[in-house]
């Protein structure tokens, strides 16, 4: 109401450009370097999914590379949008109140920075989804489940994001003017429709993560026990253990990047505080490291590079699993002593018939005279 009545807009209210200059904050060559390495970093991943999808024959890998695909495209957008905009205002310093005077602009950032946020973590809960059903129902998976469904996925988790995005235009919360003058986010705030908001985004960012943690343990210890209880089928799993390392390291990487924005909004709202800016500064770009480090998951963790990387190991036989017998053996004990008692007695049962001598039930020949 107060906005209203001194005829300044909403995102202007709180924060009103132009701000002091704070070079110990603001610095164009942090957000040029940065943005320019998540922009190679994305490209090159980019290339490097493209041509492994062109060279997979596995149904699955497939699924996985598509998936992969939308989260570098969401990644690449993301600092191309958001890094263009932060980058020009640090070098030509535009006053925000005369280029946006209706806050159409700032409005577009806001959605960008939300809608480029919460994909890679709703994607990242999809894909531990995917991989989840694809291990444990994988027949189920492969006969039903055309590429065409996947990219549906990609595109509903991507409708999803800009729906919760677009909340602030239907009134449920609002976009502001953030320090330093560079970027607009949601008002984290106590009050009204803009703690519904900041508490939405932070819950959904945190409940994803939950979801790929919970999703990815299972995977690994259903993948541990199908490696090392088969030994015919593990020739068969490399590439379902190389998926489910790279999804863990993207796990751990938007886990270690966003939670701590994430709870630091909840907990401002929740205990009712005023916004520290460094603080929010601080963990804003933590979570731009998500976008610049998730790339080189994929660049880096594959079995042909570390073939190139660890020659000395004899990639061409078995599986991962027997690349290291020492372990597979100690995890192959614990799977088959987790078996049960019905095992071990179906065991001693067929070697105790295995070692009663067979009676023969003809007449024996005549001693010869």
């Amino acid at each position: 109401m107060n906005a209203s009545a001194n005829n300044t807009p909403l995102c202007y209210s709180l924060r009103s450009p132009p701000f002091t200059y704070l070079p110990n904050i603001a610095s164009a060559y942090y957000s040029s370097i940065f943005g320019t390495l998540g922009l190679i970093s994305n490209l090159i991943a980019f290339i490097v999914l493209i041509k492994s999808f062109q060279r997979t024959q596995s149904r699955s890998r497939s699924f996985f590379l598509i998936f992969l695909g939308g989260l570098v495209v969401t990644d690449f957008m993301g600092l191309l949008v958001t890094g263009s905009i932060v980058i020009s205002f640090h070098v030509t310093h535009f006053n925000w109140r005369k280029l946006d005077p209706n806050c159409h602009f700032c409005n577009f950032m806001g959605m960008s920075m939300v809608f480029y946020g919460l994909c890679p973590l709703l994607l990242g809960a999809a894909m531990a989804v995917e991989r989840f059903t694809g291990i444990n129902r994988p027949f189920a998976r492969s006969t039903s489940m055309p590429k065409s469904r996947t990219v549906s996925m990609v595109l509903m988790v991507w409708l999803i994001a800009g729906s919760i995005a677009m909340l602030p235009i239907a009134g449920i919360g609002s976009y502001h003017m953030q320090i330093p003058g560079s970027w607009c986010f949601l008002n984290i705030s106590s009050e009204g429709n803009d703690m519904a908001f900041s508490l939405l985004f932070s819950l959904v960012g945190l409940i994803s993560i939950a979801v790929s943690f919970l999703l990815n343990t299972v995977s690994v210890v259903t993948l541990i026990k199908v490696c090392c209880g088969q030994n015919r089928h593990q020739r068969r799993r490399d590439h379902e253990v190389e998926m489910m390392v790279q999804l863990i390291l993207i796990m751990v990487i938007a886990s270690i990047c966003w939670c701590p924005l994430l709870v630091f909004i909840a907990q401002t709202v929740l205990s009712g505080s005023q916004v520290q800016v460094k603080y929010l500064l601080l963990w804003i770009r933590f979570a731009t490291w998500n976008q610049i480090l998730d790339p080189w998951v994929y660049i880096l963790f594959r079995r042909s590079v570390l073939q190139r990387i660890y020659p000395r190991l004899n990639w061409s036989r078995g599986s991962i699993m027997t690349l290291y017998p020492s372990f597979s053996d100690t995890v192959r004990r614990f799977t088959r002593s987790s078996l049960g008692s019905t095992l071990g007695s179906d065991e001693t049962g067929e070697t105790g018939k295995s070692n009663v001598p067979a009676i023969s039930t003809s007449n024996s020949p005549p001693p010869s005279p």
